[in-house]
């Protein structure tokens, strides 16, 4: 798909903002924000600047349509150039309403059988793709030396609750039923994503240990939604301002989980199982000025007491969503370098 022109221009112009010596990226910034005992990285202070300069927003005036090619569209703008070499290969997962299809990323001269990420992208459940997330799958792939499957689950609010659910289960079982054929050693398969893409990995952890038999190895969850039927002092604290809204989460759950559905089911709220002891290694990522940022560490304190083995990483002075901005600035690089690395050591065999 060819960028249009104005897109290539704005990412131009957010590369050289980038670029430019602190000082002057603090100027366009402005005053440093301090909230909560935290300070604001500047890379992500100067991104959200530029963000408002050009009136960017996550969700345009409440249309997913208009939303969803926006997002597909903005990541020429942060997440940087095509991240090579690494294959990609097309997928399709049987289901029993036809097929799921998926991405099979592959960094050269990967041999096989190697460990893998089933990987489940953000965007509320209602937005992104494996479009908008491509850079974050190849960056995941070739740091951690693992195979990637991005899988391409169904969104709200077309299918609401539990479809997405349904198939990120399903593509964990295919993954495991044909580790083979995915160049993938059985026994070293974990599931991650970002966001809502980090709810589905939770969920999809819990369900296959509870029924028994296959199980991921390991669960990579950056600023996993973890609790729908509450909000979070970090929600209050950060609804406006910094990336992502307490508002745009009220759409996207209202879009997802609409009125009927009970927000307290663990497959929505994985922090509200009753039983978390068994699951499978995890490491937890969250960003200080994100309004996730509390239920994502809540639920690492309660894998924690269960007897899970859990990393927990804050990045206190980041925003949701830095594995996306992998093109601009340093932090969220560092911070998504940090995430490959614990895949790498949880698959590493």
């Amino acid at each position: 798909m060819s960028i249009p022109l104005h897109v290539r221009a704005q990412a131009a112009a957010v590369r050289a903002a980038f670029a430019l010596p602190r000082p002057l990226r603090r100027l366009i910034a402005g005053a440093p924000i301090r909230r909560d005992g935290q300070e604001l990285a500047l890379d992500a202070q100067l991104l959200l600047r530029l963000m408002r300069i050009a009136g960017t927003r996550l969700v345009l005036d409440g249309k997913v349509d208009a939303s969803r090619a926006a997002l597909d569209l903005g990541r020429h703008m942060v997440s940087g150039p095509v991240i090579e070499p690494v294959a990609a290969r097309e997928i399709r997962i049987p289901v029993e309403y036809g097929e799921l299809p998926a991405t099979l990323y592959t960094p050269e001269g990967l041999a096989a059988p190697s460990g893998l990420l089933v990987f489940f992208h953000g965007g509320g459940w209602v937005l992104g793709s494996r479009t908008s997330h491509d850079n974050t799958a190849r960056f995941l792939a070739r740091r951690a030396g693992v195979r990637v499957l991005s899988v391409e689950y169904r969104r709200a609010p077309e299918h609401v609750f539990p479809a997405a659910v349904e198939d990120a289960l399903a593509a964990f079982d295919h993954a495991h039923a044909n580790a083979a054929a995915l160049g993938a050693d059985p026994e070293r398969i974990a599931v991650g994503g970002d966001s809502a893409g980090g709810n589905l990995a939770a969920v999809t952890a819990q369900l296959a240990t509870a029924r028994g038999g296959p199980a991921p190895a390991f669960q990579l969850l950056l600023y996993p939604a973890t609790d729908a039927s509450r909000h979070s002092r970090s929600r209050e604290l950060f609804a406006d301002g910094f990336f992502l809204t307490g508002e745009q989460m009220d759409w996207f759950t209202d879009h997802y989980a609409p009125t009927g559905v009970d927000r307290s089911d663990p497959r929505l709220s994985p922090l509200l199982a009753g039983d978390l002891a068994g699951l499978p290694p995890a490491y937890i990522a969250t960003a200080g000025f994100d309004p996730l940022r509390d239920e994502g560490e809540a639920y690492a304190k309660a894998l924690t007491e269960a007897g899970v083995k859990v990393t927990l990483s804050r990045r206190a002075d980041l925003i949701h969503g830095y594995a996306n901005f992998l093109g601009i600035g340093h932090r969220f690089r560092e911070a998504t370098t940090e995430a490959a690395d614990a895949l790498r050591t949880a698959l590493s065999g």
